[in-house]
């Protein structure tokens, strides 16, 4: 109840992009890529600032039945929704001027599936972005100024029965009266908070004790995130 989920981790899962990440909680399983390209899009062109950006997709056997996959533009709205958080999130903790004019693309892309998949991918996605910016540090605009401000993550809550629960699972999820996500920096400020009520409303003390045990879940990713990347941890 009060407890996250067994988190693994594996740095470097693929070859091809700077920065890779097989990051599971539970039985939640999420690919985490990021590749970085020389140029920005047309609209940041001669401004003098890079882009952070990401894309997220559940892949046809995360789920049972198959999900249909989506091709080219056809993205249905949870898909825009998630990934558009997704880039928020990371953007929030970056220095867009540091970075140059270079794009990164962080990839999350769900091969299991059992709830916080939008946690998963922007806790790992950020484990992801570390790495793939320390592959180009020499070649920013200066080296020793850091394109992060911070580090960030996220975790699922919820409340069951009237009493809270901690990043939670599919079955957990489905039977939640009220599910939030919340997305914190590891100095404790909030990115975003998405909470809804489901045929229920909350009030301001179940807010508070909601928050309160994410930002204890919270906590716990960012010393996760910290003791993954070891020395490569940017502050």
């Amino acid at each position: 109840m009060n407890a996250l989920r067994p988190v693994k981790i594996r740095r470097r899962f693929t070859r091809s992009a700077p920065g890779s990440v097989l990051y599971q909680a539970g039985r939640t399983t999420v690919l985490c890529t990021a590749t970085v390209q020389s140029d920005v899009p047309a609209w940041l062109t001669g401004k003098g600032k890079g882009w952070v950006t990401a894309e997220y997709n559940m892949l046809p056997g995360s789920t049972s039945p198959r999900k249909q996959r989506e091709r080219g533009n056809k993205l249905d709205g949870r898909t825009t929704e998630i990934q558009r958080l997704i880039g928020r999130s990371l953007r929030a903790v970056c220095d867009l001027e540091a970075l140059g004019e270079r794009a990164i693309t962080v990839d999350c892309d769900v091969l299991e599936a059992d709830g916080g998949t939008r946690a998963a991918s922007i806790t790992g996605g950020f484990i992801a972005l570390v790495d793939a910016l320390q592959s180009v540090r020499a070649e920013l605009p200066d080296p020793q100024r850091h394109p992060l401000r911070d580090s960030v993550a996220a975790i699922s809550v919820g409340l069951i029965e009237g009493r809270p629960h901690l990043d939670l699972d599919y079955e957990h999820d489905a039977a939640a009266d009220v599910d939030m996500n919340v997305v914190m920096t590891g100095r404790g400020r909030f990115v975003e908070i998405q909470g809804t009520g489901e045929e229920c409303t909350f009030d301001d003390d179940e807010l508070h004790a909601l928050l309160k045990l994410a930002r204890s879940g919270l906590g716990q990713l960012a010393r996760i995130q910290r003791d993954t990347l070891g020395r490569a941890w940017p502050f």
